[in-house]
């Protein structure tokens, strides 16, 4: 009789497979061998993306997770492989990134012998998973599997690490996958209570200046719609936060603008002036409250929120409102008044002329010789779709960038939020563009930050992915350069650039490139790049010494933000 029996290693692709994995973002090494090995045999099933480092394998599966709204799953070897793919875990929880991440481990029996590439990776990231788990045996592979899916993928998403030691991926099992659906010491979803949703709708039904602000939360929960919905009724004024940008178009009568130490005037200094604070789906990050002891304490707030370890964690809160959004913000416009807050709104709509004629004017157009990073993203927003999908890095081309992107529709804007990792737009942008070929992925970069994953132009070259990098280079790290000018007397300790020839490297790499460093060369490059079928390389030559604003300053209020 044939042996039914397969490998781990065989179980483990199956396995993936049934979970309707379509791609993994890895790099092979001798631990996780017999998987590369298995996964020679399953190629017309599930792709895999050879990125040239382990960190750019999980931020790719971070900018696919995102806007696919699907579980990335990325691999890679024992020891040195796996330790790089930490960052990115960390990222990943931070922001609520759905992944599975697996990695090899040398056999059982060499376990705690300091053997070669050994290292205890399951301590390791314990604190940047949401659950991880290391698998001796062949029979529990798949189990790992389906529970690591669910976990993953349920509730507050989060990243998932399966460590399997050599033997278990060689030894021969029975493959019978189940999918997990349920796990009886785990409760993603809390029980939605209707006493809460009436002393919210209460508050809501009476407040005289009521102020909503969202964040990704929306976005994770597809709850879109039901913001859209609740806002119409009750006309109430509402601002995003960095990664729930998109979740409501810009274009809504009731969009306000952007929270946070870069975000726009009147959002920040009105928070301080409500009455009733809704909190949908956000965390009240510190960078979005600034000095917690003088935030909103004139308010009562509503927190309405899927995990229950954010209630009352930075902001007490009057009500909490504990459940998935999507359920929780349907259920609570049935309940609030149909109202209009014209003349409350219209004081943001005043804040906002101000910070247009102070700021937006001299970003956009501006009258100095040097380019501006914000008249970039102007011609690009003349040029991309609405769908565009904009990934950026981390420093003052990502305020730039988010300030001034056109965000039309939901999961549109990719970026590291809470853990502010350079070296994450590259790998994510061509995570977003291998989910589908046909939008446009807008890669923006800074000087700094490209040249920490620069390795990953090569995966994009072997994927062709048509991923459109903008570089705005001030040869500076610049978010560090503003703060050394403004709070340590311009002493740029370590921040000016010595840079490398970029052209060269992007072209070696295959890119169409053009440089820009006058304003009458950049609109028609800008059109030329979107035109462009493959991936393109574009560097602008920005002013050295620009700043962002608005800014509120680490541990200062909110109505302490500053225009200049």
């Amino acid at each position: 009789m044939k042996d039914s029996r397969i490998r781990g290693a065989d179980i483990v692709i199956k396995a993936l497979i049934a979970e309707n994995a379509k791609f993994i973002f890895g790099y092979p090494g001798g631990a996780i061998m017999p998987i590369y090995d298995a996964l020679y045999d399953y190629e017309d099933q599930i792709q895999h993306i050879l990125t040239r480092h382990e960190q750019g394998a999980i931020h790719a599966a971070q900018g696919y997770a995102r806007v696919s709204g699907k579980v990335g799953v990325c691999m890679a070897t024992s020891g040195p492989g796996a330790t790089n793919l930490i960052t990115g875990i960390a990222d990943a929880l931070i922001d609520s990134t759905p992944l599975v991440c697996i990695t090899g481990q040398v056999p059982s029996y060499l376990l705690g012998t300091d053997a070669f590439q050994e290292t205890d990776v399951v301590g390791i990231s314990m604190p940047a998973t949401k659950w991880n788990i290391q698998v001796h045996r062949v029979e529990d592979i798949a189990p790992a599997i389906a529970k690591a899916f669910h976990i993953a993928r349920s509730g507050r998403p989060g990243p998932v690490l399966i460590d399997i030691t050599k033997d278990a991926q060689v030894a021969l099992g029975e493959f019978n996958y189940v999918p997990c659906l349920n796990i009886r010491s785990y409760k993603p979803y809390p029980k939605v209570s209707d006493k809460e949703i009436e002393d919210a709708a209460a508050l809501i039904n009476q407040a005289e200046r009521p102020y909503l602000v969202y964040g990704q939360g929306v976005i994770i929960g597809k709850a879109e719609k039901e913001l859209e919905a609740f806002l119409n009724k009750t006309g109430i004024p509402a601002a995003c936060t960095l990664l729930g940008t998109g979740a409501l178009s810009e274009e809504h009568p009731n969009y306000v603008g952007k929270l946070g130490m870069h975000g726009n005037y009147g959002p920040n200094l009105l928070t301080n002036k409500c009455d009733v604070l809704i909190a949908v789906g956000m965390r009240f990050d510190d960078r979005v409250t600034g000095d917690l002891t003088r935030y909103a304490k004139q308010a009562k707030v509503i927190h309405m929120e899927l995990d229950y370890a954010e209630i009352d964690k930075n902001v007490k809160c009057t009500v909490p409102v504990l459940g998935d959004c999507k359920v929780t913000l349907a259920k609570l416009t049935e309940q609030v008044n149909s109202a209009k807050h014209d003349a409350w709104t219209a004081k943001f709509h005043e804040l906002e002329a101000e910070e247009k004629r102070v700021v937006v004017g001299n970003d956009l157009l501006p009258t100095k010789d040097g380019l501006t990073m914000g008249e970039v993203i102007r011609h690009i927003n003349e040029f991309k779709a609405d769908d565009a999908i904009l990934v950026t890095d981390v420093g003052q081309h990502q305020m730039v960038a988010w300030r001034y992107f056109e965000y039309k529709t939901t999961r549109t804007q990719i970026t590291s939020g809470g853990l502010g990792t350079m070296g994450f737009a590259l790998p994510a942008a061509l995570g977003a563009q291998l989910h589908d070929f046909n939008r446009q992925v807008i890669c923006v970069v800074g000087d700094g930050g490209i040249q920490m994953t620069v390795q990953e132009f090569g995966t994009i070259m072997q994927t062709k992915a048509p991923v459109k990098v903008v570089l705005l280079n001030n040869n500076f790290l610049g978010m560090v350069r503003q703060w050394q000018q403004l709070f340590f007397d311009k002493r740029y300790s370590f921040t000016e650039l010595e840079n490398p020839d970029f052209q060269k490297i992007a072209e070696a790499y295959r890119f169409k490139v053009q440089k820009v460093d006058k304003r009458d060369d950049l609109r028609e490059a800008v059109a030329e790049m979107f035109i462009h079928d493959g991936p393109y390389f574009l560097e602008v030559v920005v002013e050295k010494e620009d700043n962002v604003f608005p800014m509120i300053a680490s541990g200062s209020s909110v109505e302490e933000v500053r225009l200049s």
